[in-house]
């Protein structure tokens, strides 16, 4: 537990830190009106802050930064929720009053407006993009070498794919597959299919098929959901204006990794609904370990039907983040309950 004192020292350096980017020290803190402590007072609360880990000192000389630790605490106990400005609130409601006739620009321009809200990066799964799920999958033969795949999914989608028969492989040998994938795959959303056709289910066709690396390959093309182009990215390269990451390497690996989908689905794997803070390691992906992510779910009679996100450092405006992902969420909401009903 924290001592009042030491909590209002540590708001008050996560508070300086977030704006300047710059090691904070006790003199400036107590320049603050709304500290009203001497410079003595303040070193030695920063020195017991930093020996609880609430605060590091990058530098013998210099002062200190929060930690994850503090962070934590400063968004779990401390943390002031912004109210949006009149200039943010008007750019958001002219956009959901105006004329939008499809899906993926709804999509989209959320990723742009809070990218350019913020600064940071904005990642946006669009609706469905977890809860569809494989029904059946058909692959009905035309001759020898050609068939045609036929996904069901849940919601009643049905799609249809031409896809090529390696030679020498039998109709018998497709049947076999079929029935593997519809007794394994069933139920499983369509963004997870890739992966756990390699994961999980390889191995079995090895047992059971003969050149089942080539018909892996025609279960890949088939069951590859197109709602992996309904995760929309904006900002990417906000992190390279951010003083935490002048280091190429570690920027590089971070855009990487966006650019990678099964990883970004990783990211968002098991998001708990409403508004979530994952500050650095709580990411479990060492490219961010320091960053925060900030998730917002939207949702139409409590079924969740996507996630915002806004990836930034962790020395990150936590609280006009989390009042712009809530106000976003809600009206986006709103705007898809009129769709779908």
């Amino acid at each position: 537990m924290l001592t009042e004192r030491q909590r209002l020292i540590l708001s008050a350096i996560v508070d300086d830190y977030i704006r300047s980017a710059e090691p904070v020290g006790s003199r400036s803190i107590s320049k603050r009106e709304d500290v009203g402590f001497s410079p003595a007072t303040i070193r030695n609360e920063m020195s017991d802050l930093e020996e609880m880990g609430y605060l590091e000192q990058p530098h013998t000389s210099a002062g200190r930064i929060p930690s994850h630790k503090g962070y934590r605490y400063y968004v779990d106990h401390l943390l002031k929720y912004a109210i949006p400005t009149k200039q943010e609130l008007e750019i958001m409601k002219g956009f959901f009053a105006g004329k939008i006739q499809e899906m993926e620009q709804v999509i989209q321009q959320v990723a742009i407006i809070l990218s350019n809200l913020t600064n940071y990066t904005s990642i946006v799964l669009g609706p469905e993009v977890f809860s569809t799920s494989l029904k059946a999958l058909q692959i009905i033969p035309l001759d020898d070498r050609k068939a045609v795949a036929i996904i069901v999914t849940n919601t009643g989608l049905v799609e249809n794919k031409l896809v090529t028969i390696p030679e020498g492989v039998s109709i018998s040998e497709i049947e076999k597959v079929v029935n593997l994938l519809n007794a394994r795959l069933k139920n499983i959303p369509l963004i997870q299919l890739k992966a756990k056709l390699y994961n999980e289910i390889a191995d079995e066709l090895r047992k059971h098929v003969s050149r089942y690396e080539e018909l892996i390959h025609i279960v890949e093309n088939a069951v590859t959901s197109d709602d992996e182009d309904r995760i929309f990215l904006s900002g990417m390269t906000n992190m390279l204006i951010q003083p935490e990451f002048k280091n190429v390497e570690k920027v590089k690996s971070i855009l990487d990794m966006l650019e990678e989908t099964p990883m970004l689905m990783k990211l968002f794997d098991n998001t708990p609904a409403g508004i979530q803070v994952r500050i650095g390691e709580e990411n479990h992906m060492e490219p961010i370990n320091d960053c925060s992510l900030i998730t917002a779910t939207y949702s139409i009679d409590d079924q969740v039907l996507g996630t915002i996100g806004i990836l930034g450092p962790t020395r990150m405006e936590y609280g006009k983040v989390i009042s712009l992902l809530d106000y976003l969420s809600k009206d986006l909401a709103t705007l898809l309950a009129r769709w779908y009903k």
